[in-house]
């Protein structure tokens, strides 16, 4: 143990980092190895005291989150030369790991995983029973039908881990000070903080919480509630077992997914750790509404062995010599929860200069990797690649502490569950957020959630398989979805858009701040637009649709995953720039209904006495009027790209609007459509989606977004320069449009693209999203391929379920928009459907 150091040291810092546990204490390491001066670390009594040092400390490379790879493989790489770095031994035993699968079902998911691993560098193998067996000779094989091995992992000793990462941040300047508590924390109007301890203040220019579970209390001091929660997580370690003992190397990690636990060679002996039911399984409720006591720091909770009994029997079955070991210890420690499991990071929306690195389940492989990505992040203005899923502003008001409690619990009990795609889960909803329509619509079809919102991904009719039914093949949705497409296409639509994010901006400076914010131009009064904010380095940071509804007064869209995400980026270029403008966060007040299709207007006329005639209110144009006597914004857009209009209205007005549009359409065979169908519309217009086509990993050249991207305007929008540095450089690699040849398995987004050269077949991309085409009977997606390989005509290869399909590059769309169809028309010439 090393001395501590209960002083402050200096009264001002960049940044101060709260809370020394492994994740607090790498950010340290990172931030002050990059050469940033004046980082100061605050531990309330020692480092690794919460939920460090009793961690079981495994290493993976694997992860279903494309990003999150990055994260853990950085992380193992760091961790491999850290003793060389800083002469502190870490533990770190790399003897890899396995996952069992023993049913067919787990066997696909085997696959579907390893087409996500192809494109990237870490080493991931889909092996049989037999090399299964020689890689761990104790397993009882009855059950085993496949693994998925990855050699690099394995577990690294927490304690040693945070000492050597503390040794490594001492060393490059950074001052860690403990036992220093912090008891207050006050924002000051030009941004900076004041940070309150018992031996004094500190004025830090940010302040970034990795508190673990103190990261609530830490939040409160400012006013927000930070929806975490602690579980008590219990593993098991057991005395020397003689077969084990005798073997000459160690043994891989095993993860055996349908007995929910992991079991690792411990020394001479094995330890297990078993994720319990959601039934079963304990949160620390009272912490949440009481407080976490004042003197917990080492201590660990009562252990229960009864409610992880058929855990134990599981184990014990799979691998026989567990029979006849002894328990030597049982540990029951608490670790954080966020309520999808994976943590919160990032800059905080509402709040400026305060940042997160909390609710780590998995906080000792997430630790180096996160470490890294935040310090890139606070010194670079910009993430080094995109990690929205861990975004701390993809929860709200909506998650309430009864919301977080359902969703840990549910979180915690499917540690092991099968990831299909398309995955609902169902624990905590409906949130308070529902649209207006909920009630109405939930019988009627399968909802999907998002940010808190309830939406329609598909709708029901009589004979239909109804229900939740996931799968990795064509499932219970595919042909209603199918027949939701013919709707649109040939008659007529509705969708229920509530979840978008909308904001109102005006003020003095409004136009300046978007022509600043946005590589497209302004749109004019009575318009609309689709507009990218960019980050310095050109990547595609949002994508928002720009109405402008009278002079300097905006309407912002954006899409429900992005809300809040998009309001910090805004309200932080506002602070920084000093603009004279006022934002309205206006998600939640307001409802959206699109109306799509070839009679859309034709409804819509039915209910209005405004000109809706394509020369009165054109494509792209924007106006208020009224529906059925209800006041609603109006846009001629549509995702769908056919006719359409989204009409944004007041929440309480959804049903009305709704059920007069329903009335007023009965003669034209009016009909509900869901999200599922609208993906297959918006894929085969060639629509690109955020997160998907683009993001903080992609520049809008090679998404193929030119259209959208005004170079030439006069204002110096952010991410300008480096566009026409990339522009003038050359693109490596473009979003090119592929069908597909396939059976009853269709592309989702990140399967490996493969070609056949002339040496060997390689993967040379990846999907970005797909779908089947209802209209060309057939699958369909985009992927980034290198520039030499992105011409029409090029065949490729796509991976699905461990099996490649033939894929032809062509040109895109593969339906013209409705508006196009008409301009063409217009000039005599036969467009595409």
């Amino acid at each position: 143990r090393e001395a501590s150091s209960p002083s402050l040291g200096k009264d001002r810092a960049d940044t101060v980092i709260i809370g020394g546990g492994c994740v607090g204490v790498s950010l340290a390491y990172h931030l002050a190895k990059a050469g940033l001066k004046d980082v100061v670390l605050l531990e309330k009594s020692e480092l690794t005291a919460g939920s460090t040092w009793h961690a079981a400390g495994l290493t993976t490379y694997f992860h279903p989150g494309i990003n999150l790879k990055k994260i853990h493989a950085y992380s193992i790489k760091l961790y491999e030369k850290l003793e060389e770095e800083t002469g502190q031994p870490v533990g770190f035993h790399q003897p890899g790991s396995i996952r069992i699968a023993s049913t067919p079902t787990r066997v696909d998911e085997f696959k579907y995983q390893m087409t996500r691993a192809g494109w990237h560098p870490t080493e991931q193998y889909l092996i049989t029973p037999e090399k299964v067996q020689e890689l761990f000779p104790l397993l009882n094989m009855d059950k085993v039908l496949a693994g998925l091995y990855n050699p690099g992992d394995g577990h690294i000793d927490p304690y040693s881990l945070t000492m050597a990462l503390a040794a490594g941040a001492r060393k490059y300047g950074a001052q860690l000070n403990y036992p220093v508590q912090v008891t207050n924390l006050n924002s000051r109007s030009d941004g900076t903080w004041e940070v309150e301890t018992p031996l004094g203040i500190i004025q830090a220019k940010r302040i970034v919480n990795t508190a673990g579970f103190w990261a609530r209390e830490v939040g409160k001091m400012i006013g927000l509630q930070h929806p975490l929660i602690p579980v008590h997580h219990q593993y098991v370690v057991t005395s020397t077992i003689p077969e084990v003992k005798a073997l000459k190397t160690e043994l891989p990690v095993i993860r055996d997914l349908e007995g929910s636990y992991y079991l690792r060679q411990e020394r001479d002996g094995l330890l297990f750790g078993p994720y319990e039911s959601e039934e079963k399984m304990k949160l620390q409720e009272s912490w949440v509404t009481n407080g976490v006591p004042p003197g917990f720091g080492k201590e660990l909770f009562e252990s229960d062995l009864d409610r992880i009994m058929e855990h134990i029997e599981a184990a014990m079955e799979m691998v026989p010599v567990l029979r006849k070991a002894d328990i030597v210890n049982t540990i029951a420690g608490p670790i954080t929860y966020s309520p999808d499991i994976l943590p919160m990071v990032g800059p905080h929306q509402g709040v400026r200069n305060y940042w997160v690195a909390i609710g780590f389940g998995y906080g000792i492989i997430h630790a180096g990797g996160m470490g890294k990505y935040l310090s890139d992040w606070i010194l670079e203005g910009e993430p080094p690649f995109d990690l929205i899923e861990v975004d701390p502003n993809r929860y709200g008001k909506w998650t309430t502490t009864e919301y977080t409690a359902a969703k840990a619990r549910e979180s915690y009990g499917f540690n092991n569950i099968v990831g299909y795609p398309k995955e609902e889960r169902f624990a905590g909803r409906p949130t308070e957020r529902a649209s207006g329509l909920y009630n109405l619509l939930k019988s009627k079809c399968s909802m999907g959630f998002h940010a808190g919102w309830e939406q329609p991904h598909w709708f029901y009719k009589p004979g239909d398989e109804t229900g939740y039914k996931p799968s990795f093949r064509r499932t219970n949705w595919f042909d209603p979805v199918g027949r939701e497409y013919k709707q649109v296409m040939e008659r007529v639509g509705v969708i229920d858009l509530s979840p978008f994010g909308k904001f109102k901006v005006k003020g003095t400076d409004s136009v300046k701040l978007l022509d600043h914010l946005f590589a497209n131009v302004i749109p004019k009064v009575g318009s609309t637009n689709i507009s990218h904010m960019l980050t310095p380095r050109g990547k595609v940071y949002a994508e928002l649709t720009v109405s402008q509804l009278y002079p300097g007064e905006f309407m912002l869209v954006t899409g429900s995953g992005s809300e809040l995400h998009d309001l910090r980026w805004i309200e932080e270029k506002i602070a920084r720039g000093g603009y004279k403008v006022e934002i309205e966060n206006m998600t939640d007040e307001m409802g959206v209904l699109s109306v799509a299709g070839p009679y859309a207007r034709q409804v819509l006329q039915k209910l209005t006495n405004e000109d809706l005639s394509d020369a009165s209110f054109k494509f792209l144009q924007c106006r208020h009027l009224k529906l059925s006597n209800i006041a609603v914004t109006a846009i001629r857009i549509s995702y769908t790209g056919e006719l359409g209009w989204e009409l944004y209205h007041r929440k309480e007005d959804s049903v009305p609007l709704y059920s007069a549009i329903m009335e007023a359409g009965q003669e034209e065979g009016i009909d509900d459509f869901g999200t599922y169908a609208l993906n297959a519309l918006r894929l085969e217009k060639g629509f690109r989606a955020w997160g998907a086509e683009m993001n903080c990993d992609t520049n809008p050249l090679e998404a193929g977004l030119e259209y959208f991207v005004k170079l030439n305007k006069v204002a110096d929008f952010t991410g300008k320069e480096a566009l026409k540095q990339i522009k003038e450089k050359g693109l490596k690699r473009r979003l090119v449009y592929l069908t597909l040849e396939t059976d009853n398995v269709d592309p989702e987004g990140n399967e490996s693209v493969w070609h056949n050269g002339k040496a060997r077949t390689i993967v040379i991309g990846n999907t970005t999203s797909g779908c089947f085409s209802y209209g060309a009977q057939q699958s369909l997606a985009f992927a980034y391929v290198p520039m030499e390989l992105s011409k029409v005509g090029q065949k490729l290869e796509v991976e699905l379920l461990g099996k490649n399909y033939p894929a032809t590059i062509i040109q895109e769309p593969l339906v013209l928009t409705e508006p196009t169809r008409m301009r063409l028309q217009r000039k005599g010439g036969s467009p595409k459907i």
